[in-house]
Formats: C-alpha cells, sequence, structure tokens
C-alpha cells in the first residue's frame, strides 16, 4: 500500500494506480472475536478501546462488482467505533453473521476480526464491472449507509431499506486502515481545498445532522427556528450549529464548559448554557425526574432567547430527554439520532400529548442527503470539525479519548497519509473559507489543553 500512497502523492494517473499491483494484505485497526467477553464485569466507563483495538496486516477482500477499492488516506472515530471497541451494547459480530447469511458477496464480512471506522478519504483504486460514474483515479470522501440499491425498499428513502446498515458498523471492511472497499452509492467527492483528514472527518456526523434538521426527513428547520443543541460542542452538535445559523435560526448551545462557551461564541453562537455551572439534576434518583429542574432549564433558555425552542436537537438520551420534552414549545419537534447516556428513556406523555408536540427519529441519511451535506462542505458553505489528529497506530488511543469525552468535535486518523494538510488542491477556496475556520476546533483544542496543563502544574 506504500506503493499506492508514494504515487497519489506525486499525482499518478488513473492509469498509473492501475499499473501497481494490489498486495494481498493491508493495515487496519480491528476487533477479535475471540476477544468480546474481555470486559465482561467492568462499568462502561472502565472499558478500555487501546486494549481491543488491533492494528495489523488482515487480507484484502474481493471486490464485488457494484464496489470500488479505495486506498484511504484518513478516516475518523466515531461513537459507532467506540461501541464496537468495547463490544456495547452488543457484540458487533452479530451483525457480521447476519449479513454473512444475507447473500454471495455478503458472506466476506462474516470473519473472525471486524475492520472498523465509518468515515473515510482516498483516492479509487479499483473498480468493480457495474460501476459507472466513478474512475480509479478519482478523490473521493466515503460515506456509511451501507445498503443494496437493487432492493425496492431502499428507494424513495434508502434509510427505510429492509437491509439498512452502517458501514464499519454492521458492516465489515471499515475505513480505519490503509483500503477498504465500499459500494459505488457510498462515494462522493472530496472537498479540494480540504486536506485528507478534513475531508474525512464529516460525513458521518455532518449528513446526520443535516437529515435531523435540513431535510424534510426530519425537522425541515425554518428561518427564526429556535433550535436547542445538545452537546453544541461535539461531533453532531458542531454540524448542527453550522445549519441552524447558515438556515437563518436561532442556535441555544448546551456544554459543559466556559471553554466550550467560548469555542460556540467564536462559531457565531450568542445563546449558550454551561449545563455543569448550571448543575441541573434532572433526575432525582435512578427512578424518578425533578419536573422543577426542567422549568429551571426552560426558564433559562427564555433568557437567553426569549422563547421556548421550535426544535430539540436529541441525542443523549435518558439524562434528557425529559428536559427535552418538556421545554419544546408547544407544536415543537424533539430530533433523536441517539442515545449516548442510555436506551432506555423516560419523559412526562402529557406534555407530549396536551401540547401536541412530537418525537422523530432520524439516523444517518441517505445518498441524497449525505451528497447535499457534501456539496455544502465543498461550496465552503460548512466548515470540518477537526480538532486533533492520530496515527492509525494510535487509534487506540483516539478511541479512548471520545470514550472518555476528552476531546471537542470530529478526531481525524491518519492512514496512508503520513502527516496532516496533505491532498489539498484548491488553495483560493480554502483562503475563501478562511483558515480562522477550518482550524477553528485544532486551535480550540491547543488552548485549551495548554490551560489544563498549566492548571495541573499549579
Amino acid at each position: 500500500m506504500q506503493e499506492f500512497a508514494k504515487a497519489i502523492v506525486a499525482g499518478a494517473s488513473g492509469e498509473e494506480l492501475l499499473n501497481i499491483p494490489i498486495p494481498e494484505t493491508y493495515r487496519a485497526a480491528f476487533v477479535k472475536k475471540d476477544e468480546v467477553s474481555m470486559f465482561n464485569g467492568l462499568p462502561t466507563a472502565q472499558k478500555d478501546p487501546r486494549l481491543s483495538l488491533h492494528v495489523d496486516e488482515v487480507p484484502v477482500p474481493e471486490m464485488a462488482p457494484d464496489e470500488v477499492t479505495v486506498a484511504v488516506m484518513a478516516s475518523s472515530i466515531n461513537f459507532n467505533t467506540v461501541w464496537t471497541s468495547i463490544f456495547e451494547p452488543l457484540p458487533t459480530f452479530g451483525f457480521l453473521s447476519r449479513l454473512g447469511r444475507s447473500g454471495h458477496w455478503e458472506k466476506r464480512h462474516d470473519l473472525p476480526y471486524h475492520v472498523v471506522g465509518s468515515d473515510g478519504s482516498g483516492v479509487i483504486i479499483r473498480v468493480g464491472s457495474a460501476v459507472r460514474n466513478w474512475k480509479v483515479g478519482d478523490r473521493i470522501a466515503i460515506h456509511c449507509n451501507y445498503v443494496d440499491d437493487q432492493d425496492p425498499s431502499a428507494h424513495d428513502d434508502s434509510m427505510l431499506a429492509s437491509n439498512q446498515r452502517i458501514w464499519g458498523f454492521e458492516s465489515n471492511f471499515g475505513g480505519l486502515g490503509d483500503l477498504t472497499v465500499v459500494k459505488a452509492n457510498q462515494i462522493m467527492p472530496k472537498p479540494k481545498h480540504l486536506s485528507w483528514e478534513e475531508a474525512a472527518v464529516n460525513a458521518l456526523t455532518n449528513s446526520t445532522s443535516y437529515r435531523m434538521l435540513v431535510s424534510q426527513n426530519g425537522a425541515a428547520m425554518k428561518q427564526g427556528d429556535v433550535v436547542l443543541i445538545w452537546g453544541a460542542s461535539g461531533g453532531l452538535g458542531g454540524y448542527a450549529v453550522q445549519y441552524v445559523l447558515n438556515g437563518g435560526g436561532i442556535p441555544v448551545g448546551v456544554v459543559s464548559s466556559p471553554e466550550k462557551i467560548k469555542l460556540l461564541n467564536d462559531m457565531g453562537v450568542e445563546a449558550v448554557i454551561d449545563r455543569h455551572a448550571a448543575n441541573y439534576r434532572f433526575w432525582k434518583d435512578e427512578f424518578h425526574q425533578d419536573e422543577s429542574e426542567w422549568r429551571r432549564f426552560g426558564a433559562d433558555i427564555r433568557r437567553l432567547v426569549g422563547e421556548d425552542p421550535d426544535i430539540v436537537f436529541e441525542h443523549p438520551g435518558r439524562q434528557t430527554m425529559g428536559a427535552s420534552v418538556f421545554v419544546a414549545k408547544r407544536g415543537g419537534i424533539i430530533m433523536t439520532c441517539a442515545a449516548t447516556t442510555g436506551y432506555m428513556i423516560e419523559y412526562d406523555n402529557r406534555h407530549l400529548w396536551m401540547k401536541l408536540k412530537s418525537i422523530k427519529s432520524s439516523h444517518f441519511a441517505n445518498y441524497r442527503e449525505a451528497w447535499e451535506a457534501n456539496r455544502l462542505l465543498q461550496k465552503g458553505m460548512l466548515y470540518p470539525i477537526i480538532s486533533k489528529t492520530y496515527k492509525l497506530t494510535d487509534v487506540g488511543e483516539a478511541a479512548y479519548a471520545v470514550h472518555q469525552n476528552i476531546h471537542e468535535g470530529k478526531i481525524g486518523v491518519l492512514c496512508l497519509a503520513d502527516d496532516e494538510d496533505q491532498g489539498i488542491e484548491d488553495f483560493e477556496m480554502r483562503d475563501k473559507v478562511g483558515e480562522n475556520k477550518l482550524r477553528l476546533f485544532r486551535n480550540h483544542a491547543k488552548y485549551f489543553e495548554k490551560n489544563r496543563h498549566q492548571a495541573g502544574q499549579e
């Protein structure tokens, strides 16, 4: 794969890439089926991805006719990679086994190891016989909607397909490696003004935020809407903030520190709540919530923007859903896509039905939505929220940082790219967007890390 890396850096043509042989093995990050019980009995917080994620050579999978083989220059860490690495809520090998039973090409995925990763950027080095719109040498970004578009249930909205899966989580051969095979309908053009790592961190969370807020399949946000965004400086929230600001909405960000407030202020968000400083106690104990705390939270929102939220961008789940339902405006919508604090949620249904609110679910995005979200990046209307980059050999540390929530935005992982800031083609567009935006999260991360280090010394 190093031959491909050198050729790509040198600007090799598609014909030149075709002349480089595909190796028998490639370097990848994976978990092992025979280690799924290694964390049994430990609390979730003590389960350590650094122990379960391995980086080693694995066999190159055969490419199906509707697939392309990609030399992966960079990838990123998402929560699904963390879940895979700590084998929660289930080991992902069950997903691979079910996929393997569904067809001839699907059998490849049922292996005793699972190559993880649901984001990527790179260069196509082979195309299958059924691929029409892409060629060897194309620089691309990869989204994670893994679906058979020959199944009628995949049309209209492919996220409703009976066979819809998330690449690198519910399928094998994910993006955290030097090579991957993906379906042709997972590919999008790489934004030319972005580096490999900047292009690699967007697809999963950016597309998810687009569907939740902008798409007709989500909240269909309009100008003037007040949008409450939990985790507004995180991997989902950082894109949600940009969509609300771009669309003429009024974001209310919820974060957990003064440093994160400053980050949101620099993004253009005026209304921010520090939940740690406010010390909300939405739960009295394990079984009972406190409506007085919901009321205090709602009053804080109204004090900032003068009204209740039209839309709640909800993904923490159990810890926040009761408050989210309560504070939403009469007739408002709670968009939910995850449950990072617990899946078994509780809320007071009176505040939902008597005020005609609604809860709507969302899960990643279909190809059109992912394409449109990527198009906004290409046009410089959005910017990546990458805060730090790791080498593939340090993927366990990268996943640990996300697991422990000691990061902001997204974390990139260099695969074949040997350093940051490679792969940029359009410097004019980059200047137009501005390094201040493109490096906003990285600059804040360095500043916060320096302050924490100094505080520790004192």
